[in-house]
């Protein structure tokens, strides 16, 4: 998978990688992984020459730029032996080659939409992450401003770096604090019927982002996807998309501030939707889908044009209902890391079709019980707690399948201790414990052998078992009639200054 070309007049876009040794005489020294990463960048960097013309900025300003422009090309026809034209695609690698602009190939990692793999005990390097997918690291001040704009403690989520990484919330909290509206969007593709812990990382962060944001949400089933990907049928996939709604029902959205739907379901009903998948289409060539998700020739044509489906979400005037015709409400989309690749795509093409770009905050990956190695998977019942294990299948499986990181022997461990940075047990209680204080305590302990690893296995055990319970008890509560409700195209009640719309009201 490579990276799509860089934001649009953001001269400091440029990612650091890896590529050709004939790469070493690049403008800054900036070596890059593949030949359509460079031709992305240039194309880049002649949209940040043409912003600085258009604001009239300083003539020196413009001049480096054009400089630096003209020095990207000659590096680029050194390399490749032609000129590089705007409409004369380069060749990529294999998607999961070294050169893959998510591999990095000192650490071994691999992230995609579809893959996620690590050599690590520790998992994911999430800071060499940032560096490739070019996102901003969520850092103490921006922590600080969430909080001062919403008046709340900033979610655990957000204390302890789970979600890590964004691109643009500053705007969006520019926006928020001047009384612009902005909307959230998220999504689930329903590969199962169960879904397990791991799933819910995103719906738990989003319903705190709904409650202290106080605005509209939109949560994308990605049905025609997993039929595309996965050996279901038509039928079967849409049954797991109003199963899964109920477990995303019962993390406690509000039904007046939320729309659910089925991609199988609304497109058909929503030509404002359909309309915007059109237009992005047409701003995505084949070689660049390519380019991204990997894909080849043998894929079917339907995986092809699936991304500009998942993207249309990210534009307000796909729901009409909600927003009216408004097309320039800030969209921001909570989401894990390797979903970002779709929205990279869809920051680029948006100020081409006249719409604003989405911001994004992404997560880390929530691992399997086994290690961090790899994501949760819902095909492997033992790699996960599912949300539909009882209390004693969530014991069992955390006590016999859990990785630990204490020592071989108990003499051993209350010698040395144990490694709370691969010890699956503390790392899903950094998820899931409230208590800022009693985790740094368990952390001390467990590190410095006082705590067995026995001991920390229960102490997660009491945790899940009633999540887990009280989780099933709400979703008891959701009816299929309430599920038609949450997924039926409708107004949303929310507020914001200057923001009334036939399709939208004022509360």
């Amino acid at each position: 998978m490579n990276q799509v070309r860089a934001e649009n007049c953001n001269g400091s876009g440029l990612r650091r990688n890896s590529w050709d040794p004939r790469m070493a005489d690049m403008p800054n020294g900036q070596p890059f992984d593949t030949p359509l990463e460079l031709y992305n960048i240039i194309l880049a960097q002649g949209e940040h020459v043409r912003c600085l013309k258009a604001a009239k900025a300083a003539k020196d300003e413009i001049d480096s730029a054009v400089e630096k422009l003209l020095s990207l090309k000659t590096t680029y026809k050194a390399v490749m032996g032609e000129k590089c034209e705007p409409s004369q695609f380069p060749e990529n690698p294999a998607p999961g080659s070294k050169s893959s602009a998510a591999a990095t190939e000192d650490s071994g990692d691999f992230v995609d939409p579809w893959t996620v793999r690590t050599s690590s005990a520790k998992g994911i390097d999430y800071d060499k992450l940032i560096v490739q997918f070019g996102s901003s690291k969520i850092d103490k001040e921006l922590i600080n401003r969430i909080e001062r704009a919403t008046g709340q403690r900033p979610h655990r989520f957000l204390r302890r770096g789970i979600f890590f990484s964004h691109r643009d919330m500053n705007q969006v909290l520019d926006a928020y604090e001047n009384k612009k509206p902005f909307y959230l969007y998220t999504g689930r593709g329903p590969s199962s019927e169960a879904m397990h812990v791991g799933h819910l990382i995103p719906f738990i962060f989003t319903k705190w982002l709904q409650d202290v944001f106080n605005v509209p949400l939109v949560v994308q089933m990605s049905d025609d996807e997993k039929y595309l990907w996965k050996d279901l049928t038509l039928e079967q996939a849409y049954s797991y998309t109003l199963e899964n709604a109920k477990d995303i029902i019962a993390c406690g959205f509000d039904i007046n501030k939320t729309f659910i739907f089925s991609d199988l379901e609304y497109m058909g009903m929503s030509p404002g939707f359909y309309k915007n998948v059109v237009k992005i289409q047409k701003h995505v060539t084949f070689n660049q889908v390519k380019g991204i998700f990997g894909f080849t020739d043998s894929d079917c044509i339907g995986k092809i044009s699936f991304p500009a489906v998942q993207a249309a979400p990210s534009f307000s005037n796909s729901f009409p209902h909600i927003f009216g015709d408004r097309a320039d409400l800030q969209c921001l989309i909570p989401c894990a890391i390797d979903q970002d690749p779709y929205f990279r795509m869809t920051r680029d093409v948006a100020p081409r079709i006249g719409y604003p770009k989405p911001a994004l905050l992404h997560s880390t990956f929530f691992p399997a019980l086994q290690g961090a190695q790899t994501k949760m998977s819902a095909s492997d019942t033992n790699s996960s707690i599912f949300l539909t294990d009882t209390a004693k299948q969530i014991k069992t499986k955390v006590n016999k399948h859990a990785f630990s990181g204490g020592r071989d022997t108990v003499e051993e461990h209350r010698q040395l201790g144990g490694n709370c940075d691969v010890d699956v047990s503390f790392m899903y209680l950094t998820f899931f414990l409230e208590d800022d204080d009693r985790l740094e305590q368990i952390r001390k302990d467990y590190t410095s052998g006082a705590m067995l690893t026995g001991e920390l296995k229960k102490t997660l055990i009491d945790v899940l078992q009633p999540l887990i319970t009280e989780h099933q008890a709400r979703r008891k509560e959701v009816t299929n009639e309430v599920v038609k409700e949450f997924m039926t195209p409708r107004q949303l009640s929310f507020h914001f200054q200057g923001c009334s719309s036939s399709g939208a009201r004022d509360t």
